[in-house]
């Protein structure tokens, strides 16, 4: 039976999570102190605790995220802190590791295969990185760093969701911005303006549009220092904290201790990547970045391209050499339509039908609530939330959360999960629905590809379900669902105009999906220098100046700095599990790109490849390692062909996790995340974070 949210209060909230942390306790100290230990009473007690804490999780603490109510938001954040201190502390538990070994060494233990195998491994490994290897008093001190990292994460995301900041504007202040834009715009504090807030739907427009070229530059200011001074001293702290948790297992830094779960395995791996991977952007990046100066001088008289100037003179690009108004395009991708269309796309190709339930009993009154049922059976799978419009205080980027964990029952029944997809998208205004640009559609696709990964899933335990897969894999089942947001076959059976009903024209389309690598070097190159950013906290022994990592990632762009500015006091994937993780969404878009490659040699929308594609990846969640699952699916070694071949910069002979990576055209997706409060390293990762 669904949560009804609608009871939801900051007293319930307080109480859920007293009840799941007691159940999950409960289990806890029966997995501890069976004698002997034995599979049911030691490994599966502590995955049916990781179900208890991951469903009061979803009652709790994950109301600080979306719910309206600012009583009810601090109820949350106190619960997130709570269960993820319980999740942080208990592979620090001796007795637990004591019993957890006593039946490794069992002749049952011996016995065991496939995921109840990779079960006990994941726990010992977890042993292993709580310190249970090292001495008493170092692993004392661990286990306080880890609590402390946990308020600190919790205190960041807080700061970032609750920041507000913006330009006040007149009407002709907005000038370049269409009608539909300015309708949707809250009124100033002064009579005759306009607030344009660092929410998405906001502040990516005026950037794209805005004629001011001036104003331009103090939004992104804005933006840039998002949450910085508040945010500052929590990020140095926690770095100090990463890193003297790398000294206390004798590693040269914290990313060398968070890599050990990832697919790249050490920061070398991603290093080499990237240096493959920046030349032959930067080439592309230096002729594309010379012909917006270009038009920059001509407007302008002045060439000297900003990061302010960039996103205006593509918009411009668009509109001049393709033909491309995105506020024309806007008006063919009413949301709801999306949703429908992407609803049955997915529902062709993977086997599924979709049902609205009308009664959602949801935190706002805007949330969707569905249905996933199997189509050949009519077995209802899951249940998934769409939250999809901003709001104060509202988690302010793009995730997935996951609220209840599929698995097996002990009578074998199937637990259907539930997920909760949570955006900032273009809201409905004056008399018309909500419109998205192109981009947001790339998100929306984006965002589903985690929804069903996290619905589909056939994992046994908790441990694996869904989306708790190597985290620099775990972006592979949404990036290849941008995919489906390109193909003009695709495009057309749900692009329609809100009003006329006219379907979008042909050639429309076809600029449009001609205008995709636009800029893709530049593009590209923010999304490394991001990847450089987390790199460049994580990867050092010792404290380095932060504004000197900002401004060094930044460089690899070819575009001045925007001084006085701080982008990670805002950059949420600094906490939460992506931490040397970032270029993870590189990483893992080489494998997206790669099985996309079999859709497009088979057909773009053939239910036999979605078949094996759901069967071989989205069911397996995190119950076989990810270059198993690939290889199963793809009938081969992963490659990285079809990635090079869509950046056009040509092939190399490496394949495999040494080079996965890339975005042909990375969009605010790039922002978004899954939020996982029970990640496949309990602890290496954290509550959702974007």
């Amino acid at each position: 039976m669904l949560f009804d949210y609608t009871t939801v209060s900051a007293t319930s909230v307080a109480a859920d999570a007293d009840a799941g942390l007691a159940a999950a306790d409960g289990l806890v100290e029966r997995a501890a102190r069976h004698r002997p230990p034995a599979f049911d009473a030691t490994l599966l007690a502590l995955d049916q605790a990781l179900d208890r804490v991951q469903v009061a999780y979803g009652r709790s603490a994950f109301m600080a995220r979306v719910h309206p109510d600012a009583a009810v938001r601090d109820a949350g954040q106190a619960a997130e802190e709570r269960l993820a201190k319980w999740r942080v502390a208990l592979p620090f538990r001796e007795d637990l590791y004591r019993a957890v070994r006593a039946y490794a060494s069992t002749a049952e233990a011996r016995s065991l295969v496939g995921e109840r195998r990779r079960l006990l491994d994941h726990w010992l490994r977890d042993f292993r990185r709580a310190g249970q290897e090292l001495s008493p008093d170092a692993r004392a001190e661990l286990e306080r760093l880890r609590a402390r990292l946990v308020e600190l994460e919790v205190a960041f995301q807080r700061n970032v969701d609750e920041f507000r900041d913006g330009l006040e504007v007149t009407r002709d202040e907005l000038a370049g911005l269409p009608e539909s834009y300015v309708a949707g715009l809250p009124a100033g504090s002064r009579p005759g303006t306009y607030e344009v807030s660092l929410d998405y739907p906001s502040v990516f427009p005026f950037l794209d549009q805005a004629e001011r070229r001036d104003l331009r530059r103090q939004l992104e200011f804005k933006l840039f220092n998002r949450a910085a001074a508040i945010n500052r001293p929590i990020i140095e702290e926690a770095l100090r904290i990463r890193r003297r948790i790398a000294e206390l297992f004798g590693l040269p830094s914290w990313a060398h201790y968070a890599l050990q779960v990832k697919m790249a395995g050490d920061p070398a791996a991603v290093r080499r990547f990237y240096d493959e991977l920046i030349p032959p952007l930067q080439s592309k990046a230096r002729g594309e970045l010379a012909h917006l100066g270009r038009l920059l001088e001509a407007d302008t008289g002045d060439g000297e391209l900003h990061s302010w100037d960039w996103r205006y003179y593509e918009n411009q690009v668009r509109r001049r050499e393709f033909g491309l108004d995105q506020n024309r395009i806007a008006e063919y991708f009413p949301l709801g339509q999306v949703i429908d269309g992407m609803l049955g796309l997915t529902g062709e190709v993977f086997g599924l039908t979709y049902r609205r339930l009308r009664d959602a009993r949801a935190w706002h009154p805007d949330v969707l609530l569905y249905e996933i049922r199997d189509r050949a059976t009519d077995t209802p799978l899951a249940y998934f939330y769409a939250d999809l419009f901003p709001r104060e205080g509202k988690f302010g980027h793009a995730a997935v959360f996951p609220l209840v964990a599929g698995h097996q029952r002990l009578d074998g029944t199937y637990v259907r999960p539930v997920s909760a997809v949570v955006a900032n998208f273009t809201q409905p205004a004056a008399g018309q629905p909500s419109l998205l640009r192109h981009d947001e559609v790339v998100t929306l696709f984006h965002e589903f590809g985690h929804i069903l990964h996290q619905s589909l899933t056939r994992a046994e335990f908790v441990r694996f379900s869904g989306t708790e897969t190597e985290p620099d894999f775990v972006e592979a089942p949404s990036q290849i669902m941008e995919h489906w947001a390109w193909d003009p076959s695709v495009l057309r059976r749900f692009a329609v105009h809100f009003r006329s009903r006219e379907p979008i024209p042909e050639d429309l389309v076809a600029q449009l999906v001609r205008a995709r690598d636009l800029n893709v070097g530049v593009r590209m190159l923010r999304q490394v220098s991001l990847g450089l950013l987390d790199m460049g906290l994580h990867d050092e022994a010792q404290e380095r100046d932060l504004d000197e990592i900002n401004r060094r990632s930044w460089s690899v762009i070819g575009l001045p700095f925007h001084e006085g500015t701080f982008y990670p006091g805002g950059f949420a994937h600094l906490f939460g599990g992506y931490d040397a993780g970032y270029y993870g969404y590189l990483w893992s878009k080489v494998y997206g790109d790669d099985m996309f490659g079999r859709f497009r040699a088979e057909g773009v929308t053939s239910p036999e490849v979605g078949a094996a594609y759901r069967r071989e990846i989205l069911e397996s969640g995190g119950s076989r390692d990810a270059a198993e699952m690939l290889r199963a699916f793809l009938g081969r070694e992963p490659s990285n062909e079809t990635f090079l071949e869509m950046l056009g910069i040509g092939t190399t002979t490496h394949a495999g996790a040494g080079v996965e990576g890339g975005d042909a055209a990375p969009s605010e997706a790039a922002d978004a995340e899954i939020g996982a409060p029970c990640g496949p390293d309990l602890v290496g990762r954290g509550t959702a974070a974007s």
